[in-house]
């Protein structure tokens, strides 16, 4: 009769041993041979009167180890079910585990399993953390500027015969050069445009009154400045930062220029912008975008304080694993096999995201956080209500559920859905136990702290 035994070999590591004897897999053996026999197709033999010794012989060894081993993960799987190890992943056969199995001579055999377990483990306090919530103040520069932008992005493209605003779009091509204008052998040429203001002053100066047909030679470091300089080496096929393509010269060839009228303000405009508000002044209208911009630096802020207290659990939570049992399992369990040097190499941020799950599986399970079919749906139809925006689909939306109800269907965008709403729980649950402070930031600040999280 089988037997399962299990020992401590480390931290977080176990060994459970497999001990099966003839008798466990030996009357299923033979009754694979006989279903052989009765269906084999040999030359020579009419079907189901092949002999049994030479079945064995033709395919005894691979029906063997067959059986065998699932013989040996059927009592493993038992074991685990009825014992229920809280364990990392699956188990892991050692290294010493017998391979070659024989036919001829049934015996006794061990086969022993790896299995790493998870940690014990206290989350901090969130209310004995110290937590700064960034807040953004909404300025009339700002609903301006978001008012000119809706301007412009709704006006009208115009072709004025030369270069006099600094709203205009320069429509050229960029040819590498030296400093004389000479092209460069291999050197890049691209079509783009861009607006005048992005431009540094003194070029801006110069450009003034050109015309389609004129060229003008510069240097990109000394024409664009900060974020502007870093999108024109990306517009012309190089990394934002590299500081060597920032030093080159280019011959910019206008072609045409452009200029956006910008839509007048009226209520027409007013209510493309916010259909069905009647928003009849541009008073009404600043208060309208002055709450929307508030609300969406508010949820950039709460999105700042929720990268603080990610860091603050992942930071403050004692958590050892089983390492050489993860290490293992890296190099075997994903997609691709990895070296004992990649795991290696991998193994620090792989722990971090398991650290994170075991945090966040904790507080979702503790605190009963969990997202209903109908959150599903809901969260499904806004979806797609975001995706068609404001176009006009008609009375009957009979279709919507239609489409929501084979999207319900679909595993994997259940999975996502729920993830995704599940974490917004979690997150929203962990902020509601802080209690951080105030603090005034720009948004140019604020947008500063959000790269430093991307988990």
């Amino acid at each position: 009769m089988a037997t399962v035994a299990r020992e401590n070999i480390g931290l977080l590591t176990d060994k459970i041993t497999i001990s099966i004897s003839k008798e466990d897999y030996l009357p299923s053996f033979e009754k694979k041979l006989k279903e052989y026999s009765k269906t084999a197709n040999i030359p020579g033999f009419r079907k189901g009167m092949v002999p049994a010794g030479m079945i064995k012989k033709m395919y005894g060894a691979g029906i063997f180890n067959e059986e065998v081993l699932r013989t040996v993960e059927k009592e493993l799987y038992t074991y685990l079910n009825q014992e229920k190890p809280d364990i990392f992943a699956q188990p892991l056969p050692l290294e010493t585990t017998p391979l070659n199995l024989d036919v001829n001579n049934p015996s006794q055999y061990d086969f022993g399993f790896e299995i790493g377990l998870k940690p014990n483990f206290d989350l901090p306090e969130l209310s004995k953390g110290s937590f700064t919530l960034h807040k953004v103040e909404v300025t009339d520069d700002m609903v301006n500027e978001e008012i000119t932008r809706m301007q412009i992005k709704g006006g009208k493209m115009t072709e004025p015969e030369k270069i006099d605003n600094e709203d205009n779009v320069i429509n050229a091509s960029f040819t590498e050069c030296d400093a004389s204008g000479n092209p460069v052998e291999g050197g890049f040429r691209k079509d783009n445009s861009v607006l005048l203001k992005y431009f540094t002053p003194a070029l801006q100066k110069q450009l003034m009154g050109k015309k389609g047909g004129d060229s003008v030679v510069f240097q990109l470091n000394k024409t664009f400045e900060g974020d502007k300089l870093e999108m024109m080496l990306q517009d012309l096929g190089f990394d934002k930062h590299d500081a060597a393509a920032a030093e080159k010269y280019v011959k910019m060839d206008i072609e045409k220029i452009g200029l956006i009228e910008k839509r007048e303000l009226n209520e027409e405009f007013f209510n493309e912008i916010f259909p069905g508000r009647d928003i009849k002044t541009i008073d009404d209208l600043k208060d309208a975008l002055r709450a929307e911009i508030a609300q969406y630096w508010d949820s950039q802020s709460m999105n700042q304080l929720h990268d603080q207290v990610y860091h603050f659990l992942l930071d403050n939570t004692k958590m050892e694993f089983p390492e050489n049992f993860l290490k293992r399992w890296l190099q075997t369990g994903g997609e691709k096999p990895k070296t004992a040097e990649e795991a290696e190499n991998d193994f620090p941020g792989f722990s971090q995201q398991l650290k994170w799950t075991l945090i966040s599986d904790r507080i979702i399970t503790d605190n009963k956080l969990d997202v209903s079919a109908d959150e599903l749906r809901n969260s499904m139809k806004a979806d797609v209500m975001r995706y068609f925006g404001n176009m006009n689909m008609g009375g009957d939306m009979e279709w919507l559920d239609s489409y929501i109800d084979r999207m319900m269907k679909d595993e994997k965008q259940v999975d996502s859905t729920y993830r995704r709403l599940v974490t917004e729980k979690l997150f929203g649950w962990a902020a509601a136990q802080t209690k951080p402070a105030e603090k005034k930031v720009s948004p140019d600040e604020l947008v500063g702290m959000q790269h430093n999280h991307q988990h």
